[in-house]
């Protein structure tokens, strides 16, 4: 019997439809876990971005402590949103703070 040659859309639907979920969990986790956003301290705006433990690979010094943020430690990246020198430099000079430390700054 002769090989049929029709197109086998359902296949195709199946891969939309794993690539939309997969999509989907990203932004689900992004909202659970803390995608960036801003925040306003001492009359300036910064971006937050949380990072989670699994994430966290290398050995940072907060600046609200002055102790060692380290591997494996859950805590905050910020930096800037309102700088003078634009959006790279901003990004140039992010920190990494302790969740607690930068809750209380």
């Amino acid at each position: 019997m002769p090989r049929s040659n029709r197109p086998r859309r359902p296949r195709d639907r199946a891969e939309q439809n794993r690539t939309e979920d997969a999509r989907d969990e990203r932004d689900l986790a992004r909202s659970l876990f803390g995608g960036p956003r801003t925040e306003t301290r001492r009359g300036r705006e910064f971006v937050v971005q949380s990072v989670s433990a699994s994430s966290a690979v290398k050995q940072y010094t907060c600046p609200g402590c002055s102790l060692t943020v380290s591997p494996g430690t859950s805590h905050l990246v910020v930096w800037r949103a309102d700088g003078l020198f634009g959006e790279q430099d901003d990004l140039a000079s992010r920190r990494h703070w302790h969740t607690h430390c930068w809750r209380i700054s």
